[in-house]
């Protein structure tokens, strides 16, 4: 169906709602039971008929028809006056029922602008389907991946006695080049200079060296390492080095996480969800893909159209909440910022991982410390600059502390 039909028909059926609920509160007002005083009014017409007969034939004195008139006048104007006042109220009622009904609908066609996709045409899910698998066939190969993801700007600073030992390290593998411990190490330290490609290029190696002995674990390192390279995307190569971890190890936390880091670049949210979710509640709270997976969980739930709240986060423990109690609103305070101050010494100094970026860049943002909540970010994401799932993280947590992220 076209747009201009699609706004056809919803104008129509907004129209024939409004008839049907119009009649219903109109026939609702014109069936409704009669007024207050309605029927009284009848009855007190038909006494003074009855006292003006009754005078007439002489059976009743003057006197007391004049006094049996004075009340029956006095109860009809009083049965009026109901009757008025309850006809006021039906018509008000019967406006006020209108208002409401009128605003209901326009109200229903705002949130469907608001919320609705009125630009779009419909989507069937066989073709929505299509378009995933088309999406997941052209992924490009890692090759292509990594020579057109970004640069980073310049190699990081780095103690000259580590340079010395890295390039050590090299000299060493180039003599050795099967040796486990001198690859492994130099994957590992390679990866940590932003040298991507010499990571992959040795964890490579490391696997075909290892032969039958290779785990899970090398498999998923391997897969990681070709995602950095290629500024986040998920190859074939390295689906193919994920799907090697899982067959070797179906609970292999990260190839579950990457898996559904694919799916999710590929369209295929529901796919993501079904492997991320358990993955949050398994935990460990300090696992690195946690605070990824917390933070877009909802938002892929969504796009699959679940129904679905993150869990909440975990209160503080006893032993905190009395440590706490006892303390002055000042020495609290005091302890906060203190708490705060030592985390931020010891990840500017010493790093760490997204989770403790992230719970410092909020902590900022709640003490009102933006200028240091802003370097703390700014800080963060150079270091996770290859990982897009923790600078999705920081981001979110940016947006909370009311810093640019």
């Amino acid at each position: 169906m076209g747009q201009s039909g699609f706004w056809i028909a919803a104008g129509v059926m907004l129209a024939l709602v409004a008839l049907v609920l119009g009649q219903a509160l109109r026939r609702g007002r014109t069936e409704a039971v009669a007024a207050p005083g309605t029927e009284d009014i009848g009855i007190y017409r038909d006494q003074l008929s009855e006292v003006d007969r009754d005078l007439a034939r002489g059976t009743l004195p003057q006197a007391e028809a004049a006094r049996l008139k004075l009340e029956i006048s006095r109860r009809l104007l009083a049965a009026d006056a109901r009757t008025a006042e309850g006809s006021g109220t039906g018509a008000s009622q019967v406006w006020l029922g209108m208002g409401v009904l009128v605003l209901a609908l326009a109200g229903a066609a705002g949130l469907y602008v608001r919320l609705g996709a009125p630009g779009y045409d419909d989507l069937p899910m066989t073709q929505r389907l299509a378009l995933a698998k088309a999406a997941y066939d052209s992924r490009p190969a890692q090759a292509q991946a990594e020579a057109s993801a970004p640069k980073l700007d310049g190699a990081p600073d780095m103690d000259p006695a580590l340079a010395a030992l890295i390039a050590q390290l090299r000299a060493v593998v180039k003599d050795h080049p099967d040796d486990p411990k001198g690859l492994a190490f130099l994957a590992k330290y390679e990866a940590s200079l932003g040298n991507f490609a010499a990571a992959v290029a040795a964890q490579t190696h490391l696997i075909a060296v290892m032969g039958d002995a290779v785990s899970a674990d090398d498999h998923a390192s391997l897969a990681e390492l070709m995602i950095m390279a290629a500024a986040g995307a998920v190859s074939p190569e390295a689906e193919q080095e994920l799907k090697a971890a899982l067959n070797l190890d179906r609970t292999n936390a990260p190839a579950r996480y990457y898996s559904g880091l694919m799916f999710l670049q590929t369209g295929r949210p529901d796919t993501t969800f079904a492997l991320w979710e358990p993955l949050l509640r398994e935990g460990p709270d300090d696992a690195p893909w946690v605070g990824p997976i917390r933070e877009q969980i909802e938002d892929v739930a969504a796009a699959a159209g679940i129904r679905y709240e993150g869990p909440a986060a975990k209160a503080p423990s006893a032993e905190d909440i009395s440590a706490a109690a006892d303390m002055t609103p000042e020495d609290r305070q005091a302890m906060i910022q203190n708490m705060v101050a030592g985390l931020e010494t010891r990840l500017m100094q010493d790093g760490g991982p997204v989770e403790d970026w992230t719970k410092l860049v909020g902590a900022l943002g709640v003490l009102g410390q933006n200028d240091r909540a802003q370097a703390a970010y700014d800080t963060a994401k150079t270091t996770f600059a290859a990982n897009p799932g923790a600078l999705s993280a920081l981001q979110a947590a940016a947006i909370k502390a009311g810093i640019t992220p």
